[in-house]
C-alpha cells in the first residue's frame, strides 16, 4: 500500500530553533508527518527526542553515536520522504540518512543569525535539496539559498 501524500520529518534543537520549527505545523496538518526535538527539562510537543547536544559538549561525539541509533530507529519506522530543519547537530544525523536514502532534504537556516553563517548551515548546505534564509543579508553566505522570508 503507498501512501497518497508525503511523509515529512521536521527535526531541530531546542529553545528558538524548535520555537521556529513548530510555526511549520500547517505541513504536518495537511501532510502526514512527525516532530523530533532534543529531550530538555523544558515539556515540548514531539514525537520523539534525542539527546541534547552541541559542539562545545564534551561528550557529544557519544551522545551524537545515541542519537545516530534513534534516528535510524525513528527512520525504519517512519519512513520519511522529507527532512526539514532549522538546525542544529541533533538533525545531522537525519541529514545523513536522507543523503543516504535520497529523500528531500530541506533547510531553513535559522532567524537568529543576520549576519552570519551558522556550522549546521555550513555543513548540511551542500546536499540539501532547498535551503532557505529567513534573512536576504544570509544569502551570501550560501551558494544554494534561497530568501523565504520569516517563519515568525
Amino acid at each position: 500500500m503507498s501512501r497518497k501524500s508525503p511523509k515529512l520529518c521536521l527535526i531541530s534543537s531546542s529553545g528558538g530553533h524548535w520555537e521556529q520549527l513548530q510555526k511549520l505545523q500547517p505541513l504536518i496538518d495537511k501532510y502526514d508527518g512527525f516532530f523530533v526535538t532534543e529531550k530538555t527539562r523544558f515539556p515540548a510537543r514531539a514525537d520523539y527526542f534525542m539527546l541534547q547536544t552541541d559542539l562545545k559538549d564534551k561528550l557529544m561525539i557519544p551522545k551524537m553515536m545515541v542519537n545516530a541509533c534513534r534516528a535510524i530507529r525513528i527512520w525504519y519506522k517512519e519512513k520519511p520522504d522529507f527532512v526539514i530543519t532549522t538546525g542544529t547537530m541533533v538533525a545531522y544525523p537525519f541529514y545523513l540518512l536522507a543523503v543516504f536514502m535520497r529523500k528531500k532534504f530541506i533547510f531553513i537556516e535559522t532567524f537568529g543569525r543576520a549576519d552570519m553563517p551558522t556550522i549546521a548551515g555550513r555543513m548540511m548546505e551542500k546536499h540539501s535539496d532547498l535551503f532557505i534564509v529567513q534573512w536576504e543579508s544570509q544569502k551570501k553566505y550560501y551558494k544554494k539559498a534561497i530568501y523565504g522570508g520569516c517563519l515568525y
